[in-house]
């Protein structure tokens, strides 16, 4: 099995990029070869692909930019979509109407024919750069998944919503998974260094969040919380892993919770140090909201790591054994007795339910230890890479062997490119001799 692998690639910073870059391995050496094109090369699979034909094009799709470049080929050369978001609107709406030479009329052209329901004005405010929460309601992806031969997610409960939302495509989900963060061992010193190196005193009390530095991060509860628990918890800091924002100021934030001195901003960090971050952490926060209904690979590299984790009460958590902070209730649509993995914070009751768990947390070293216990044999059951690289395989099988849908486009995705190119020729007189290069 040969495919074409259409995704960013380290180093770039897309979570995506590290994900693809854990699982292609896994997949060479079950017999799938892959040719990755990431935006400075995917011009090449056209002649590529016209010589030797893959078997299948897989499209790792997700609501950034770094994905903008795999639209010209979706629909062109259908295959298996990969659908990290479950609306990818914004993205879209962005690469056609923020351009040098902005596509209006071709993004209007393509919300009718995601939402034909939906009212033609929404088209219009979001095209005026007035999305905002309009991206969650109309999510851009109707023609994505019923052009793709299979579309793929990493989440039973999604799948089962995408499947009734969109009856005539066609949809599989397998879990995500990630490498073991305890292997190889991490020196014993490990820890020590980065809180040193983060300047939080050895014995400190440490929450952790990872990932970029965003509000749906749900950082600013995080300051309250930390603000509202300080003196009850004197050696309680914050740990922020990850890259900041442009629209998000957590140094001015953490200023105004007079909380500054115990928050610690890293900036990027490389996959490869992760690890030692992840072991340096009492608590991880892994909360969410609003979400695109995404799967967090952070979460699952905290669960791996034995972390007691933080995340958002969200739907397609419910099936994981959780505890309620409002009365420490379990959790859980298991009719076999489970123990809890995470501790839930209710979107609704945030600020109240996290200074709840975190007081809860940070005082009682025995939860903190039952529940990392129970997360990293969480990790092991369902998120292994090796499962989702055995996951994988089927589905490429499937996709492979699935004909391509017949799907109405607007016009602009119907282009082939090659229109530019007959005009040019023709231009230069050459236009006869272009029959190989743009055929029909």
């Amino acid at each position: 099995m040969r495919v074409a692998w259409f995704s960013p690639m380290p180093p770039s910073r897309s979570g995506i990029a590290a994900y693809s870059a854990e699982v292609l391995p896994l997949l060479g050496a079950r017999g799938i070869g892959a040719d990755v094109y990431v935006d400075t090369n995917a011009h090449d699979f056209v002649w590529k692909h016209r010589r030797d034909p893959y078997d299948l094009t897989v499209f790792q799709l997700g609501n950034a930019s770094c994905h903008d470049y795999i639209w010209a080929y979706l629909f062109r050369y259908p295959g298996l979509v990969v659908l990290h978001d479950a609306q990818l609107h914004q993205a879209r709406a962005l690469a056609l109407t923020k351009r040098w030479v902005p596509r209006r009329d071709d993004y209007l052209a393509e919300f009718r024919a995601n939402h034909p329901d939906a009212p033609p004005s929404v088209g219009e405010v979001v095209a005026a750069g007035f999305g905002g929460s309009l991206y969650v309601h109309w999510p851009h992806i109707r023609l994505v998944v019923e052009s793709a031969r299979l579309t793929l997610v990493h989440n039973e409960r999604l799948l089962g919503d995408l499947r009734e939302k969109y009856p005539h495509a066609r949809f599989d989900a397998i879990a995500m998974g990630v490498a073991d963060p305890l292997e190889p061992p991490r020196a014993a010193d490990a820890i020590a260094d980065i809180r040193a190196r983060a300047g939080i005193p050895p014995d400190a009390l440490v929450v952790a969040a990872f990932g970029g530095i965003t509000p749906e991060k749900r950082i600013g509860p995080l300051l309250t919380a930390l603000s509202t628990l300080s003196a009850r918890h004197p050696r309680l800091h914050l740990l922020l892993v990850g890259a900041a924002v442009d629209h998000y100021d957590v140094i001015t934030d953490a200023t105004r919770w007079a909380v500054k001195d115990r928050v610690h901003v890293t900036g990027y960090v490389p996959d490869a140090h992760l690890p030692d971050y992840l072991l340096a952490a009492d608590v991880c926060a892994c909360l969410r909201w609003p979400t695109n209904r995404e799967t967090s690979a952070s979460w699952l590299r905290c669960l791996a790591a034995g972390r007691p984790t933080l995340v958002s009460g969200l739907s397609d958590l419910v099936d994981v054994p959780t505890l309620d902070p409002r009365g420490w209730a379990l959790l859980d649509t298991s009719p076999m007795p489970r123990p809890p993995v995470a501790v839930s914070i209710d979107v609704v009751d945030e600020p109240h339910s996290l200074r709840l768990a975190l007081d809860r947390l940070l005082t009682d070293e025995g939860l903190r230890r039952e529940l990392g216990v129970s997360a990293r044999a969480w990790w092991a059951s369902h998120h292994q890479l090796s499962m989702m690289a055995e996951g994988y395989v089927a589905a490429i099988a499937r996709a492979a062997a699935t004909m391509a849908p017949r799907v109405t486009l607007p016009a602009h995705l119907r282009d082939d490119g090659s229109t530019q190119g007959r005009e040019l020729a023709a231009a230069l007189g050459v236009g006869d001799r272009l029959g190989d290069v743009f055929p029909g």
